[in-house]
């Protein structure tokens, strides 16, 4: 699970910090790119449940059906 966390008092932050070094949470630093971020997420997901093309144009094939309410 990933939270995002405002910290309004730099004694949590040492408390955290703590949590990190005990291995009981983890921390990293938020990219200042969000989008970039997003991008290699999907990627990275991607690549452990690959997809291939004939499933893509069986999906949209599919899709195609229900929009025009086409019958095989």
């Amino acid at each position: 699970m990933t939270l995002e966390i405002d910290i309004l008092n730099p004694k949590a932050k040492k408390l955290l910090k703590d949590l990190e070094d005990l291995e009981l949470i983890s921390i990293r630093k938020q990219s200042k790119d969000g989008f970039m971020s997003v991008v290699k997420r999907i990627r990275t997901k991607a690549a452990k449940y690959p997809i291939t093309l004939e499933e893509i144009t069986q999906e949209v094939e599919e899709v195609r059906m229900k929009r025009y309410g086409l019958k095989k």
